[in-house]
């Protein structure tokens, strides 16, 4: 409702600039504004039209452009306002909400600009990489049911992993609360397990963003309101373990060509579940896999991504065939504590790539 009500004023006060304009050129008969308003300064006027209107389409199209367009035209806008201030001073005030605006928007999108810096560092390195194909010789070592799991993912074959970028749209929220949407985009990097995550919430109408950093076994989670305020900070020894789990969690879901990776040791359980270990440089987690009949990795169980080892699990389903991978589309992240089952996140995949060279 707010955005909505936001384009509006975008849209309306730019139409309105259209009057200084046409009192210029004397396109009608323009009583709004008793002043004579000289040609250049129409031109003024029209310009300033444009660019609320390209603001209103660019925001409306979700792009950060409109950010630097409606700060040019906020200025623009008031500098002709001061001119005709007798007619026009009632601009201030859309001019007001609508520099609100742009200055809150453009804390996210300079908070976002920190990790899009993280991922192209991480980017160059992995661009010096080469890639050999993953065979069957690559699945010897892994459990029976992992061998089906990356037959069916369509792996062999194709290039290993260097990295990989993936899209969510869903919901998420905190225990005794309501959920709250989300998108967020990640890449992962597998030579030196990274994992860059950025989300944009939006609750009660605000845009939340936060950025999880996982690299080189040390985690930090930065949660701020409109990229600007601190709301959450993590750090640790707890959180870099978390994170740890989460990143293999990725692995498995995500990223199945990385199964055949040395720092992950398996333990088979049963013709369809297996128990891996995983360690990053200090820190060791450990999962249980679990596959259906077809192959399907359908669950992931983890007690090591909570002190006090509450089970974590990610069921996943809705398997399609996205960029000759087969792969989950929906996921639901679960902690199990012992008052009962309290699902805090639900994933739908828009996007994956894997082996990105460039920052999208």
């Amino acid at each position: 409702m707010l955005r909505i009500f936001f384009l509006i004023i975008l849209l309306l006060h730019g139409v309105i600039h259209f009057i200084g304009f046409a009192k210029a050129f004397n396109y009608g008969i323009i009583t709004q504004i008793s002043k004579e308003i000289p040609k250049p300064s129409g031109l003024l006027w029209l310009l300033t039209a444009f660019l609320f209107i390209a603001a209103t389409i660019l925001f409306l199209l979700k792009k950060d452009a409109w950010i630097f367009c409606g700060f040019a035209a906020v200025i623009i806008s008031q500098i002709l306002i001061f001119t005709f201030w007798n007619d026009a001073k009632f601009g201030t005030i859309a001019n007001i909400i609508i520099l609100v605006v742009v200055v809150l928007s453009y804390g996210t999108y300079h908070f976002e600009k920190t990790y899009q810096k993280d991922v192209k560092e991480n980017l160059q390195r992995t661009n010096r990489l080469k890639t050999d194909l993953l065979t069957e010789t690559d699945l010897l070592p892994l459990p029976e049911p992992v061998q089906r799991y990356l037959r069916y993912a369509g792996v062999l074959n194709k290039p290993k992993l260097k990295n990989i970028r993936i899209v969510f749209e869903g919901q998420m929220r905190e225990k005794g609360k309501e959920f709250f949407p989300f998108t967020c985009e990640q890449y992962n990097f597998f030579d030196e397990p990274t994992r860059l995550f950025f989300m944009k919430a939006t609750m009660k109408g605000f845009t939340v963003p936060g950025y999880h950093r996982y690299s080189n076994a040390i985690a930090l989670m930065d949660i701020r309101l409109f990229g600007f305020f601190p709301v959450v900070k993590r750090a640790g020894k707890d959180m870099d373990q978390a994170e740890t789990v989460t990143l293999f969690n990725d692995m498995c879901l995500m990223a199945p060509a990385t199964l055949i990776d040395k720092r992950i040791t398996w333990q088979a359980i049963d013709s369809n579940s297996v128990k891996a270990r995983f360690t990053n440089h200090a820190i060791t987690i450990t999962a249980i896999l679990y596959f259906n009949k077809e192959g399907q990795l359908v669950n992931f169980i983890s007690n090591d991504r909570d002190v006090n080892h509450y089970p974590f699990s990610t069921p996943a389903s809705n398997y399609k065939t996205i960029n000759s991978i087969n792969i989950m589309t929906y996921g639901e992240a679960i902690w199990h504590y012992p008052d009962g089952e309290f699902v805090y996140g639900k994933f739908n995949l828009k996007e994956v790539e894997y082996n990105v060279s460039e920052l999208k």
